[in-house]
């Protein structure tokens, strides 16, 4: 057959099996002449590979694994939440620290407050016992039909404790953990059984009054009325606070 009858398909067909034939043939000779080529040459072509190799296929390992922050565990938090809380329970006294307190509170750090259950027995000035032994003067800032702050003097000196934020009670359902501290100082968890206004019902019915209940995180959801398991939502502290100062928590 002569070649200018061949049809384009077959034409493509040739040239394609021609040129593998010359790839074998060159790949042959390469080789050969690889084999009798000094060293220093093959070391050079062994040199030149490995980096074309590399620049076209990069290696997919990563050089650095990006550290995952370990974020803390459902313990971990109750851990600090109880601690936080424990650092804020105070006692209002009539006297001084060595007298027996006349009702128990909460202290809001930034707010350089107390936070105690209204009561018409409570005197305008009083001092206040930290957990640490300490003692401060207060007086009667702000109070309405449930809840009663008390303020600290400007050159008062405070121990440190765990600061908080006043949990909104319109974020708050029903099933949300909450913890407490007994009289006996004994750490207590529950529920939140109920929201209902600034009313917020819990099973933590052993807290004391003016004791706070506080979720996972340590904000504080309320303060105990001393009846049963009922709190005082946090808005109506956060509400009192606004009215007496413009300060937070």
């Amino acid at each position: 057959m002569d070649i200018d009858d061949l049809s384009k398909s077959q034409l493509l067909l040739l040239t394609l099996l021609v040129n593998f034939v010359m790839s074998i043939a060159t790949g042959i000779v390469t080789v050969s002449l690889l084999d009798e080529a000094p060293q220093t040459v093959t070391q050079t072509v062994n040199r030149i590979v490995e980096n074309t190799v590399q620049t076209v296929a990069p290696s997919t390992i990563p050089t650095q694994v990006p550290t995952q922050t370990q974020q803390p565990s459902e313990e971990d938090q109750l851990v600090s939440a109880i601690k936080g809380d424990q650092s804020r329970t105070v006692y209002l006294y009539a006297g001084d620290a060595t007298s027996t307190p006349i009702a128990q509170g909460v202290y809001l750090p930034i707010s350089r407050a107390v936070v105690v259950i209204a009561d018409p027995a409570l005197p305008q000035n009083a001092s206040v016992g930290f957990p640490n032994g300490t003692s401060v003067p207060v007086s009667l800032s702000k109070s309405d039909a449930s809840i009663m702050i008390y303020g600290f003097g400007d050159g008062a000196t405070l121990p440190a404790a765990s600061a908080t934020t006043l949990v909104d009670s319109a974020t708050l359902e029903q099933g949300q953990a909450v913890i407490g501290i007994t009289d006996a100082g004994n750490a207590v968890t529950g529920i939140i059984s109920k929201v209902e206004g600034n009313t917020v019902t819990t099973t933590l019915a052993q807290t004391p009054k003016g004791a706070a209940a506080v979720n996972l995180s340590g904000g504080l959801v309320g303060i105990s009325t001393g009846d049963g398991s009922s709190y005082i939502s946090a808005n109506e502290i956060n509400a009192l606070l606004a009215a007496s100062s413009s300060s937070g928590t």
